[in-house]
């Protein structure tokens, strides 16, 4: 192992190392959560990531994205995401996909590599219920985010099936377009027991697929991502 991962082998051994830096993990979705959990699988020695955003920065985002700074606004996720990983680790192998999502072209993307694992960090519904439906009927290992927003308190994150989350509207709602969709199966996720705070969500009519934005702080999405990394490295 390279000098910078010998805090990692000390804790998870020479041969877990080994898995790790030969696994290939696919994150969709690179803002809020998904960033901190590839940037927690890139520091771990996982040896290949694709990650898959078409979003540039925003100012709205420098207060929680990893990706987002004044000097980076306008520019692509993704992209930042993934000079900032060859600066981690040079061996890593990066494929960057910066396209949105959506049910004509996620079986392709599904297909297009034999994913060790999944992580789904979408934030809309349709595009996030086509990625795990397609994940599930492939059999092929998934963890999904819920919502971050419109919360504040990290003692209350968890993990569980989709099927027994609660005080969640988006766990809520991909369930229903799963159920719709065929899909019964047991779904990981990442979610907050917390209620969200309903004066922290307003009504919005200029963002794409999305018809409400939520308050949010710092730690949140972080916490999530951090999270949703651990669940894959420890199946890894």
């Amino acid at each position: 192992m390279e000098p910078w991962q010998q805090r990692t082998e000390l804790l998870f051994g020479e041969e877990k190392m080994t898995r790790l830096q030969q696994a290939h993990v696919l994150v969709t979705g690179v803002g809020g959560v998904g960033a901190y959990a590839a940037e927690m699988l890139c520091r771990a020695g996982v040896g290949h990531l694709t990650l898959v955003d078409a979003d540039t920065v925003q100012p709205s985002n420098i207060n929680r994205q990893l990706p987002a700074l004044h000097s980076t606004i306008g520019q692509p996720k993704a992209e930042i995401l993934a000079a900032r990983f060859r600066d981690i680790n040079p061996a890593i192998r990066l494929t960057v996909c910066p396209i949105y999502l959506k049910d004509d072209n996620i079986p392709a993307l599904l297909d297009a590599a034999p994913y060790d694992f999944i992580v789904d960090a979408i934030d809309t519904i349709a595009p996030k219920c086509h990625l795990i439906a397609g994940a599930l009927r492939r059999k092929l290992r998934i963890v999904s985010s819920m919502g971050a927003g419109a919360k504040s308190d990290i003692t209350q994150v968890r993990f569980a099936d989709i099927g027994d989350t609660y005080h969640c509207g988006l766990s809520k709602a991909v369930r229903k377009q799963l159920q719709k969709m065929g899909v019964r199966r047991k779904l990981p996720v990442v979610f907050s027991t917390e209620q969200a705070n309903p004066q922290a969500i307003v009504t919005v009519d200029n963002e794409r697929n999305k018809k409400s934005t939520c308050g949010t702080v710092s730690y949140m999405p972080a916490v999530f991502g951090c999270y949703l990394a651990e669940y894959v490295l420890k199946r890894l």
